[in-house]
């Protein structure tokens, strides 16, 4: 990444300032700073993690910075793998470390004295280490404010480098430019020469008009004009360098200040130093006073305590009653979840007996409407049938009347001749062979749909008493399962009048007695209002037809009965609910199976109602 390569050409900028120090060890390459030996001699230390160690204490307890955001160099990869980016970071620490130090004067003359892109390259990583310092809070304005004017000072320091650096580039440039135009005022010059010596072989050129002449003025004004920019690029150069002069009287003001504050600098940290153990010190008889408040506070409290342990043994003493009659109430508890797996076993013996009837229910109403379309198609049939029986009978009847015209015709007196003959080709017209025929083969079908139709009549009847056979038996059946809900209900009416007499007796909470009684009674509201649902679908049994809708009556029979018996388990829970509240926590086991059963049962919409 680009952090990374510039991490690196630190690295490698920075190796000229680390051989400034004129260390007894090699520092020619980074391989040479790798073993730590020569960062060591320069820091005075010993290995790279006391170095690195000794460059954050210096900052922190000498320079007053606290380096964040910054990060530190990994020493194991420096000296295992000749890291170049972490050596980079270190000797970035260093240079930071250098240039703070009270010899940084002598420092930055050594860098300033370096090429061009070195000392860009160490003010960056300069100004980079500065960017990530913070200093440490002393509870002191003057401190920030001298910090603010060290770095305000830093900053113009490095804008007048800059500026200088600029300079020189143009001072350099003008340089440059000057040195062309003087070989440019040679080569002319020489061309001059060689001109001169052609004219004084040819014509003169004092003449304006010979071509001589007009090269010579050409060359002349030439010449003015090159000493005119010479001279005014040799002025603009001495301006130039009196800008630069000034900027170096500027720099040199500049250090002085900044000096003057590094002064200021060490003064403040001085006195911060101070300001820090005198807070430690106001801090410490602080916490002394305190402990001897606390301590008088306990001598107080040591009797409060002593009458506190009395009541605690007091109160141990009446818990461990407490637990022995929890105890007792466990073991009815116990009993009262072998009731509970009773009411679960009933329950799913009800759930699969729901789902026996609801498969009888699906055949039945799959038969049903079998026979219903059977049903319909015979009934097209017939009223086919019908139909055409009743153009037959009309066919019959205009031939009957056809015949009876021809015996009347046969009877009547003799009539003239010219009328006795078209009567008689009448009558011929009309009862041809093709009509007797005709007529014998309709009578002949319509015979056969006669019977036809009486044994379809007698195998419907017969169907449909079979069916209403199997609706009255199923009617019985379902009476007698009516029967056995309400005995249910009987037995769990007395329950709960059992469980009101033992509220009764339990005078010690009574408002929740008396809560827990309204709501009993409300589920025996409940329990009356689903009776007089039962006996309000009873009657509408008794009231329908037993026809091919016996079905769909069972159906609704069976839902009924399964309902009451799920408000019957329901009822029973609550009872139980009943005797949780009468008795602690210890029915938690059973009100979570009463939630399984509800859910298994799908009544889950109705937990949160009967909890409540």
């Amino acid at each position: 990444s680009f952090l990374h390569t510039f991490i690196e050409r630190i690295t490698f900028f920075l190796l000229p300032q680390i051989q400034t120090f004129n260390v007894e060890a090699p520092c020619q390459t980074v391989e040479d700073l790798t073993n730590g030996v020569v960062m060591a001699q320069v820091l005075q230390k010993i290995n790279l993690k006391k170095i690195l160690k000794g460059i954050l204490d210096y900052n922190h307890e000498i320079l007053g910075q606290q380096i964040n955001d910054f990060t530190l160099p990994d020493v194991n990869l420096i000296g295992e793998h000749a890291d170049a980016a972490e050596l980079g970071r270190m000797l970035q620490l260093i240079l930071g470390c250098a240039v703070n130090c009270e010899q940084k004067q002598e420092y930055i003359q050594t860098i300033m004295m370096m090429e061009e892109s070195v000392q860009h390259v160490v003010m960056t990583a300069i100004q980079e280490l500065m960017s990530k310092e913070s200093p440490v809070s002393v509870g002191n304005d003057a401190y920030v404010d001298l910090d603010r004017q060290l770095k305000k000072t830093t900053d113009e320091l490095n804008e007048a480098l800059a500026t200088k650096e600029e300079i020189a580039q143009r001072c350099h440039e003008l340089d440059m430019q000057v040195a062309a135009l003087q070989e440019e005022k040679s080569s002319l010059l020489a061309e001059n020469q060689i001109l001169m010596e052609r004219l004084n072989q040819s014509d003169s050129i004092e003449d304006p008009n010979s071509p001589a002449g007009r090269r010579h003025l050409q060359l002349q004004t030439q010449l003015e004009q090159l000493q005119e920019e010479t001279f005014r690029l040799e002025a603009a150069k001495d301006d130039y360098r009196i800008r630069c002069e000034e900027l170096e009287k500027e720099i040199a003001e500049l250090r002085q200040q900044t000096e003057e504050l590094t002064a200021l600098a060490e003064e403040a940290q001085s006195l911060k130093d101070e300001i820090d153990v005198l807070r430690h010190s106001s801090d410490k008889v602080a916490k002394l006073e305190s402990q001897v408040e606390s301590y008088k506070k306990k001598l107080e409290d040591l009797g409060d305590l002593r009458r506190q342990v009395k009541l605690l043994e007091e109160k141990n003493t009446m818990y461990m009653q407490n637990t022995v009659s929890l105890e007792e109430e466990l073991r009815k508890a116990n009993a009262a979840r072998g009731q509970l797996e009773t009411y679960k076993r009933q329950a799913v013996e009800l759930q699969n007996r729901l789902s026996e009837e609801s498969k009888k229910a699906d055949k039945l109403d799959y038969e049903c409407k079998r026979l219903k379309e059977k049903v319909d198609s015979l009934q097209k049939e017939k009223d086919r049938l019908r139909t055409e029986r009743d153009s037959l009978k009309e066919t019959i009847e205009e031939l009957r009347c056809v015949q009876a015209q021809e015996g009347q015709l046969t009877t009547s007196g003799l009539m003239s001749l010219g009328s006795q003959e078209p009567s008689d080709s009448l009558a011929a017209e009309i009862v041809t062979p093709e009509i007797k025929e005709k007529l014998i083969r309709l009578q002949h079908e319509n015979k056969i749909l006669k019977l036809n139709q009486e044994g379809s009549d007698n195998e419907k009847i017969a169907l449909l008493q079979s069916l209403l056979d199997d609706a009255n038996l199923r009617k019985n059946e379902l009476e007698t399962e009516n029967r056995l809900v309400n005995q249910r209900l009987l037995e769990v009416q007395s329950q709960v009048e059992e469980l009101q007499k033992s509220l009764q007796d339990q005078g010690s909470k009574a408002e929740d007695s008396v809560l827990l009684k309204k709501k009993l009674e409300e589920h025996l509201e409940k329990l009356h209002e689903a009776n007089n649902e039962l006996q309000k679908k009873r009657a509408i049994i008794e009231d329908l037809e037993p026809r091919c809708n016996n079905s769909c009556e069972f159906t609704d029979t069976c839902t009924i009965s399964f309902h009451c018996q799920v408000f019957c388990m329901q009822v029973k829970v609550f009872c139980c609910n009943i005797c949780r509240r009468c008795k602690t926590n210890k029915m938690s086991i059973l009100n979570g199976n009463y939630s399984v059963l509800l859910v298994f049962l799908g009544y889950g919409d109705q937990k949160n109602t009967y909890n409540t």
